[in-house]
């Protein structure tokens, strides 16, 4: 089975006072952290970048299994870069994150592997994170919303089938300062 991973990392981080992608967490920045969850797992992860992006490749330039590629439309919103990323899927399945989750664990992404659904969800203590896994056939259908509605809107729609998974790390993004401080003090204590 091919496996792809779809990694959202266009945004501004105007909350985060810096640049979240590249923020360090324990000598590797996020979107780094964000995609050794899913690394070993996947034939290739599309990373969307738009704001930074030249950081973004440069942090990525040594995985060969990772393609960043531009969403022009980066501006208009995150939908439009679900579906400048999800445009590139050819597998049969493919994770769907944003790119301020560094604290997925490895372990995590194969338990949505064994799950069966078109569209898996991880749950934490009933609460859902990411990443999401998708059939790769929910590509297409994705592509035919309109710019101006969401992924939270498609997955409402199709129904997702929830996986509880013991790994807090599903639940934390980085948003502010404070989540900054306290992903590297769970980094830290993991």
């Amino acid at each position: 089975m091919n496996i792809e991973g779809v990694v959202l990392a266009a945004g501004y981080s105007s909350r985060a006072d810096a640049f979240k992608m590249t923020l360090d967490i324990g000598g590797k920045c996020v979107i780094e952290r964000c995609i050794e969850g899913m690394l070993e797992l996947c034939s290739r992860i599309v990373v969307v970048g738009g704001y930074g992006i030249e950081r973004i490749e440069d942090a990525l330039k040594n995985y060969s299994n990772v393609e960043v590629i531009l969403n022009p439309h980066y501006a208009e919103g995150m939908f439009t870069s679900v579906k400048a990323g999800v445009r590139q899927i050819r597998g049969d399945r493919f994770f769907l994150t944003p790119g301020d989750y560094p604290l997925v664990n490895p372990a995590t992404c194969r338990s949505l592997l064994s799950a069966t659904g078109d569209m898996i969800i991880p749950t934490f203590g009933g609460r859902k994170g990411h990443p999401l896994l998708m059939a790769g056939d929910l590509a297409q259908e994705l592509l035919k919303e309109p710019d101006s509605s969401s992924l939270r809107a498609f997955i409402q729609r199709k129904g997702y089938s929830p996986v509880e998974v013991a790994d807090e790390g599903i639940l934390w993004d980085i948003d502010t300062p404070e989540d900054y401080r306290e992903v590297l003090k769970r980094f830290q204590r993991s």
